[in-house]
């Protein structure tokens, strides 16, 4: 019991002593009825909302005819050329790759995208909640978006292959290099190294290029699933309860600020020590949701840095047994309110707990603050 209690202290750190300072308000109910070897060239993608991909082609430039001299420097040089023809090959293998994994990724963030918007559609409208037919579009979005996340996989592999081709690159020239100081060429077999030297020079250009454009996709293309893994999570809670309440707090945290939106059900305190908003649950089935999003929205288009603390407030006065059944009841609020803004897609590491009782608190209550 005493690990426990130590436990709950250390998530919840009390705000004892300070409970008169906290103002009552109006609950959020009630304020609701108130490349190649040419210059790289990246491309668009096809899918609105997804980053663009690169669109360069890189075919690896054609070696050139060396002369046979017939010594053991001549012998060399051919064995050289040999390994950089088949380095050429796999190189324009891998952009055949590259090409395909581009055109699957656009694909399938066309389809995701589009399952997205019929959801959004829908639940623009209204919905019933937990939808079956909204629920099963949700679980096909999310395998359009695995398919997406297997595309970057593949990207992904496809650039360590790429990397071996640029070590093995730096090693042909390193090795053409040092076939000149062998003894016993003839003249043929400079002019054949200083052209193959050129060569592959040439083709170590296309492979960094080529790495240096998927190391870009992929990293490109990580942070997008990622973003709309959120918003996912902010869908599957307006399923939930039928309604959509707007785009994932995700952007918003993340994002540069842009316009307000108009407040419908809660007009947000500036951050001077009162209440973002006071929920308080003083009957059941207290519809706090809408009011809240469109409340920590508008603080995070204009701070999007922001974070935010949850106070769980329970009355002070009663029996002592009272007072602590109503402040279990008010953290047990609070934990629901952190997980409502983590499904609309707040971080949750922007958001802290607390705990407090409140003289004016007749029930209990969850207060909101911005800082």
């Amino acid at each position: 019991m005493a690990g426990c209690s130590d436990l709950s202290d250390s998530v919840w750190p009390s705000l004892a002593g300070e409970g008169d300072q906290v103002p009552a308000r109006a609950d959020a109910a009630d304020a609701a009825s108130a490349t190649g070897t040419s210059t790289t060239v990246v491309g668009a993608s096809a899918v609105a909302g997804q980053p663009p991909l690169g669109s360069s082609s890189f075919n690896a430039p054609a070696s050139r005819d060396l002369a046979s001299t017939g010594t053991i420097v001549g012998q060399k040089v051919q064995q050289l050329s040999d390994e950089l023809q088949q380095l050429q090959s796999r190189l324009n293998q891998r952009n055949e790759s590259l090409q395909q994994i581009r055109t699957s990724t656009i694909q399938n963030a066309q389809r995701y995208h589009g399952t997205v918007a019929a959801m959004e559609a829908k639940l623009q409208v209204g919905s019933t909640p937990g939808n079956p037919v909204l629920i099963n579009q949700w679980n096909q979005a999310q395998n359009e978006l695995d398919s997406v996340s297997r595309d970057i996989a593949a990207m992904n592999q496809l650039a360590n292959d790429v990397a071996s081709d640029s070590s093995l690159a730096a090693f042909l020239l390193e090795s053409a290099r040092a076939t000149y100081g062998i003894s016993g060429a003839v003249d043929q077999d400079h002019a054949n190294l200083a052209v193959l030297e050129d060569d592959i020079n040439r083709t170590q250009v296309v492979v960094d290029r080529l790495l240096n454009e998927l190391s870009e996709d992929v990293s490109r293309q990580t942070a997008y699933v990622g973003n709309e893994r959120r918003n996912l999570g902010s869908l599957a809670l307006a399923i939930k309860n039928g309604e959509l309440y707007g785009a994932s707090l995700a952007s918003r945290a993340y994002l540069p600020s842009v316009a307000a939106l108009n407040a419908r059900n809660v007009t947000p305190a500036p951050a001077t020590g009162r209440p973002l908003v006071v929920i308080r649950f003083d009957r059941p089935n207290v519809d706090y949701k809408q009011a809240l999003y469109t409340a920590v929205s508008r603080a995070l288009d204009q701070q999007p840095g922001a974070r935010f603390d949850l106070v769980a407030v329970s009355p002070s006065q009663g029996s002592p047994a009272d007072i602590a059944l109503l402040r279990s009841q008010s953290r047990k609020r609070a934990d629901e309110v952190l997980q409502t803004l983590t499904g609309m897609g707040l971080p949750a590491d922007r958001v802290s707990l607390a705990s407090t009782t409140n003289q004016g608190a007749r029930t209990s209550e969850v207060h909101v603050y911005v800082r």
